[in-house]
């Protein structure tokens, strides 16, 4: 389903709620021609106790520190934000959904130097289903090794979820595409594992579960981070290290996370079977404990739901 399917009755921009088909910006607008704009994808999931954003603030600090980086001054306070964000939900009157908050130069002035742009806000609602196909969980993805590398340090900053970053993502995934594969995985510019158009990487080789380090010039992903700490309450051994790309061929288990992909297993890559060519059981195990949280089956012990009254 596109937008037009899916799409809410209000987006917030500026603190002002506009009907979703007036929700326009100036052809002239500065992000539009430089990719000026820094973002978020933060799921909000149906649960026993209601609507329930996961992991609300985290999303936001990230938010504030990729416009940090690029110097642009966020014209609302966190707490702000994060008001919305309910208020939102709430006025469109949504059980589940997929919010894109976006920070970006608006309409004044072209050129490169972006200073006298102004800096907007918008809150965006509406419902997107599972990010890699309805049977990715259980069934796993097929992938390949993309041809396109992930930026160097010191060009693109990693750290920071930038509209223009994307641009990168993209032609992996047109890749992937177009060869016949749901995604595609970067190698950074050494050589090394990096990470999905719009995933964090994680592989298993012996009950040892392994991700690409920041410096891999990777996105330090929220729902990576999630993964870390539930991996590390079942007792499991986790390294943050750098990977050569055939160690993806051998490893015993591979999997996706991202908000929109959740956990996703990868069962080949490419067309090279992992493990059981399907969901693995310590991917399986971390699928489990990750929804457990989100369904109520487990207690919250870290705060990560923010629930919308």
């Amino acid at each position: 389903m596109g937008l037009e399917e899916t799409k809410s009755k209000y987006v917030w921009i500026n603190g002002k709620y506009v009907p979703w088909a007036d929700a326009n910006i100036h052809i002239c607008s500065h992000v539009i021609h430089y990719g000026t704009g820094v973002f978020e994808g933060i799921r909000c999931y149906k649960t026993p106790k209601g609507p329930a954003i996961f992991r609300q603030k985290e999303h936001t600090d990230r938010l504030f520190n990729s416009a940090k980086i690029y110097r642009m001054d966020v014209p609302f306070t966190k707490e702000q934000v994060n008001e919305a964000m309910v208020e939102l939900i709430q006025k469109n009157g949504l059980e589940e959904c997929y919010i894109r908050p976006i920070v970006y130069r608006g309409y004044h002035e072209l050129g490169v130097n972006p200073f006298g742009c102004p800096v907007d806000i918008a809150l965006i609602t509406w419902y997107w289903g599972k990010y890699l196909g309805p049977e990715a969980l259980e069934s796993g993805v097929d992938v390949m090794v993309s041809s396109w590398n992930r930026m160097a340090p010191n060009t693109f900053p990693a750290m920071s979820k930038t509209c223009a970053n994307y641009m990168n993502s993209q032609l992996i995934k047109m890749e992937a595409i177009k060869y016949g594969f749901v995604e595609g995985i970067a190698l950074d510019v050494n050589g090394f594992l990096s990470e999905g158009s719009g995933e964090n990487l994680f592989l298993i080789k012996d009950n040892v579960i392994y991700t690409p380090p920041l410096h891999a010039t990777i996105l330090p992903g929220i729902t990576r981070a999630t993964v870390i700490t539930l991996a590390r309450d079942l007792g499991y051994e986790l390294k943050e290290t750098m990977m050569l790309r055939e160690f993806l061929y051998i490893a015993d288990e591979v999997f996706f996370t991202g908000s929109a992909a959740e956990v996703t297993p990868i069962r080949s890559v490419d067309k090279i079977t992992i493990g059981p060519g399907k969901c693995g059981p310590i991917t399986k195990r971390l699928q489990q404990e990750f929804f457990a949280v989100i369904d109520g089956k487990k207690p919250d012990k870290y705060g990560w739901l923010t629930f919308v009254k």
